[in-house]
């Protein structure tokens, strides 16, 4: 978190609360076992390049996420996802966003 932010990662254990805690795993596992799913499905069709498709729908889902984070602000989401703001405007553009 930037000096100006707390999230609940930040905190001592003592000091979460445990049902987001539990919350956020869960979630994190959920999407996770989805896209497994998803990835297991495709292969089953006898789909290939699955990674070409997957990739730029993760990238959307990132950068959206981080552009609400940032209000809009695409030098700071650019480095909330470990880019550069060119790396950034030229995924946007790739993306269609």
């Amino acid at each position: 978190a930037s000096g100006r932010e707390v999230h609940l990662a930040d905190l001592p254990p003592e000091l979460g609360n445990e049902t987001s805690r539990t919350l956020l795993d869960s979630n994190t596992t959920d999407w996770r076992e989805h896209l497994q799913k998803w990835a297991c499905n495709e292969l089953a069709m006898g789909k290939d390049k699955i990674l070409e498709q997957a990739t730029p729908s993760f990238e959307r889902v990132m950068i959206e996420a981080a552009l609400q984070h940032t209000q809009g602000g695409k030098r700071e989401a650019a480095e909330l996802l470990g880019w550069g703001r060119n790396t950034l405007t030229r995924k946007m553009k790739e993306l269609g966003m």
